[in-house]
């Protein structure tokens, strides 16, 4: 069952109702790194057949994904990325980026990513479109944009799965995709990344339960995404900020804001107006080459695997 509340306008749940889940995000990991049929997401996610099976079929549905026959006799099917599908490739190089310095891990598997404009080794850089500086949440001021209002957020009270024991063997299940793939945290975080820092107000915010909130808030702790600072004067006004590893991952919540803005759009407009302070212009993130400085595109990278890894890597570009 599902529970039906109504939050702030906001691109970014329109875009977690597709990738805000684990599973699916590992999935769409998988598809980078050069699976494109059934066994083949199976042996690189480790999910359970009838969880690949489940995303797959919600990527389909969602416009993400096609399912193509490449066998007649018997009947075999292929997953091929639609262009919604392939405008999440900002989302996984700034999962990168966070996971690189913020999820590190002994054991799992790491790709080298090869920037083909200027053949070096690159790492993925979230910078501003406009003056190609480094993006950081507190150079960054907002206001409600045309699209503001109130939005159905649907809650499902479905179990979380839990993080498989040989989670060694994906790039990013450690932390980034753990965090991003639970709606809940993720909402939390936009609301303190706009300003609304106690309980209270997250809870207005986001219409999340008291209990889960507050296990919620409980977790991004533990995790050091979020300090909880009391209130002496009052304990029940304790509030939540930001540590560093927190605030690096706004690039990430900004690559999904601009997805929903693009393909989940307000018929009114953006529900949120973003200027970036260093410049004074509208901010618009740009995932740069930290060699030569120029965007990263889909087509315009390489990887390799850095250990092995369950399948021979493939070329970035081919999806």
């Amino acid at each position: 069952t599902a529970t039906v509340q109504y939050i702030r306008t906001c691109s970014i749940w329109r875009a977690l109702e597709i990738v805000g889940d684990t599973p699916t995000l590992l999935i769409m990991q998988s598809y980078w790194l050069g699976a494109r049929r059934f066994d083949e997401f199976c042996k690189q996610t480790l999910l359970l057949k009838t969880v690949v099976s489940d995303r797959l079929k919600k990527l389909v549905e969602n416009d993400c994904m096609v399912k193509v026959a490449y066998s007649e006799r018997p009947k075999r099917y292929e997953y091929k990325a639609t262009q919604e599908f392939l405008d999440f490739y900002p989302t996984a190089l700034a999962m990168l980026h966070w996971e690189r310095k913020w999820g590190k891990k002994s054991g799992k598997i790491r790709v080298r990513l090869k920037h083909k404009d200027c053949g070096e080794t690159t790492n993925p850089r979230p910078i501003c479109k406009s003056c190609h500086t480094d993006i950081d949440a507190r150079d960054v001021s907002w206001k409600p944009g045309p699209g503001v209002g109130l939005m159905p957020a649907t809650y499902s009270r479905r179990r979380r799965p839990a993080a498989s024991q040989n989670s060694s063997a994906t790039m990013l299940l450690d932390e980034a995709a753990m965090i991003i793939g639970d709606r809940w945290a993720t909402l939390i975080l936009r609301s303190i990344f706009t300003g609304l820092n106690h309980f209270q107000e997250i809870l207005e915010d986001t219409a999340i339960s008291t209990n889960i909130l507050s296990e919620r808030l409980a977790e991004l702790c533990e995790k050091n995404i979020l300090f909880r600072i009391e209130d002496e004067q009052d304990l029940r006004r304790a509030h939540y900020k930001l540590t560093d590893k927190g605030r690096a991952i706004y690039p990430v919540l900004l690559t999904l804001l601009e997805w929903g803005d693009k393909w989940r759009p307000s018929p009114k407009g953006s529900p949120l107006i973003l200027t970036h302070k260093t410049c004074g212009k509208p901010l618009k993130i740009e995932m740069a080459c930290s060699a030569c400085g120029e965007e990263l595109r889909l087509g315009s990278t390489t990887f390799e695997y850095r250990s092995r890894p369950r399948r021979s890597g493939a070329a970035a570009s081919s999806a």
